[in-house]
Order: C-alpha cells, then sequence, then structure tokens
C-alpha cells in the first residue's frame, strides 16, 4: 500500500460525517464520537494503522461546547506514516466515549489517564479507575477549570496524614503561563515559572 493514500477522502467516503481537521504536522480527522471506533477499525484493517501511540483528550474551557474533544494519534509500521483522528463527547457534563481496548490492547491504561485527568467516562472499559490520583480523588487536574496551584484534598492514608500532620498539599505547578529565559543566567533560573504564584516548594504559601 502506498504511503500516500488519502486517508481523509476515504474516511469521507466510508463515514459522510467525517471532515479534515486542520493541521500542522500529520494528516488529520474529525470524525463522529458515534463512529469513532468503527473508522479506528477501518483505518487499523485496511490502510495498515496498526499502532496506537496515543490517546488523549482535551478540555476547550467551560465556555466552549463542545467541551471536550478525544483525540487519537495512529502509526502504520508498515507504511511509516502518522494520522490523527478527533472526535467531540456529546455531553460537556457527563464526557463520555466508546472504549478502545478491543482494538489495542494498550488503550486500557490510556484510557484510564484520560478518566483520571479529565473525566472523561469510557463505554465498555473493564477496569475504569484512576491511574494517577487516588480511588475517590473528587478533582480532574488537566481540567481547565483546575488551577494552577492545585486543590488541597485529604490524602487517602490515616497512617500518611498522622505522620506528616496535614492533608495533601495542592502542587503549585510551573506553568499558566509558561516563562522561560535564553542567555547566560544560571540555569536554575531559566526554569519555567509560573508569572500567576508567589509560593512554590522553596516559599510556603501565605496562611
Amino acid at each position: 500500500m502506498s504511503a500516500t493514500v488519502d486517508v481523509t477522502s476515504a474516511l469521507q467516503a466510508r463515514f459522510p460525517q467525517a471532515a479534515p481537521r486542520a493541521s500542522l504536522d500529520h494528516e488529520a480527522v474529525n470524525v463522529p464520537m458515534g463512529d469513532v471506533i468503527a473508522a479506528l477499525q477501518y483505518l487499523r484493517d485496511e490502510f495498515a494503522f496498526d499502532v496506537l501511540t496515543d490517546l488523549t483528550a482535551v478540555d476547550w474551557s467551560e465556555a466552549m461546547a463542545p467541551r471536550f474533544t478525544m483525540v487519537y494519534h495512529l502509526f502504520s509500521s508498515t507504511r511509516h506514516v502518522y494520522v490523527r483522528i478527533a472526535a467531540d463527547c456529546a455531553s460537556d457534563t457527563a464526557p463520555s466515549a466508546p472504549t478502545a481496548i478491543g482494538l489495542w490492547a494498550g488503550a486500557n491504561w490510556l484510557e484510564r489517564e484520560v478518566f483520571d485527568m479529565f473525566g472523561i467516562t469510557f463505554d465498555g472499559h473493564p477496569d475504569q479507575r484512576r491511574i494517577l490520583m487516588w480511588d475517590g480523588y473528587p478533582h480532574h487536574p488537566l481540567r481547565k477549570d483546575f488551577p494552577l496551584a492545585g486543590i488541597e484534598a485529604p490524602l487517602p492514608d490515616a497512617e500518611i496524614v498522622a505522620e506528616t500532620g496535614m492533608a495533601a498539599n495542592p502542587v503549585p505547578l510551573a506553568g499558566g503561563p509558561f516563562v522561560a529565559h535564553s542567555g547566560q543566567i544560571n540555569m536554575a533560573e531559566a526554569e519555567p515559572r509560573a508569572k500567576d504564584e508567589s509560593w512554590n516548594e522553596r516559599r510556603p504559601k501565605p496562611e
């Protein structure tokens, strides 16, 4: 199979609601969520996109509708080309997507990470639970409404609370926006740091 196959046209012929997606690197296509698993299988079986290199999500913010978009990055190990598939979640308050585990077993932990960080649930997932944060953690840290300074939440283990004498501290992320410097300066000073937070691990949070 040629490496120059027009994947977008093929998907549009098979799934009429598919549409080209703006992209600066690889071919990218928007697909309705109801067709996304069939489209992924079509690309795997008919166009040799045999590797799911990544599966993630985008939160466009509460002001946007649709708010959440699932993004799938596929690679063909025989043709050495990538394609990006995007599918919008129908609900902004309870976003969901069908699981891709039936196509790629490796989707398991990727979907768990998206569930953990964005709160998107996956229909048919056999083990849908958090993978980075602890069970019962009430927030989704990669949502746009999650503050850069974090949100204080109790640690899950009473022994940890007793040992440290405190609940889990929010992590002062270095971002929002990132600020970096170039030139002859100390490398520690060149690290990105937040403009909108005056406290970090060296300067305690003001009471």
